[in-house]
């Protein structure tokens, strides 16, 4: 299937809504790469955390809880020149199908600076029996 991607920057603190829903729910999506990339690399330092969310966030944090059933992604990013470690990063993604808008959320751990990222989502066609269980699995996450 397709791979769809969206990049952006997202600063400190930032909450971002990314679009992916249809009409009829029938385009489903997967992530299948998430890639981090700090905003000012002359060497500073950046410790970002940016988590991907099948529901809307009204805060961003750096606490990761896998338990979390809206939880879909979280990337780590580390750039340190004085102990060089430059562009540093951990991705773990799950394999689940969503077919709902999804909520990007950014923390910097020392400083204020933006980052940036890259998302892939591999498009995956619904049917009848998988959009519903996909789109009531959005709507007990918004209410539960």
């Amino acid at each position: 299937m397709p791979i769809k991607t969206f990049r952006g920057q997202i600063k400190q603190g930032g909450i971002q809504s990314i679009p992916i829903h249809t009409n009829d729910g029938k385009m489903g999506y997967r992530i299948v790469k998430l890639q981090l990339l700090g905003s000012d690399l002359t060497g500073g330092t950046q410790e970002s955390t940016v988590k991907i969310y099948s529901v809307d966030q009204t805060s961003a944090d750096g606490d990761v809880n896998f338990s979390d059933q809206t939880l879909l992604a979280v990337g780590f990013y580390e750039q340190n020149a004085s102990s060089g470690i430059v562009g540093d990063q951990v991705v773990v993604f799950d394999n689940v199908v969503f077919n709902q808008d999804i909520t990007i959320t950014h923390i910097e751990g020392g400083t204020t600076q933006p980052v940036n990222y890259h998302i892939e989502l591999e498009q995956v066609s619904l049917d009848l029996n998988e959009t519903t269980v996909a789109t009531l699995k959005d709507i007990r996450n918004v209410t539960g």
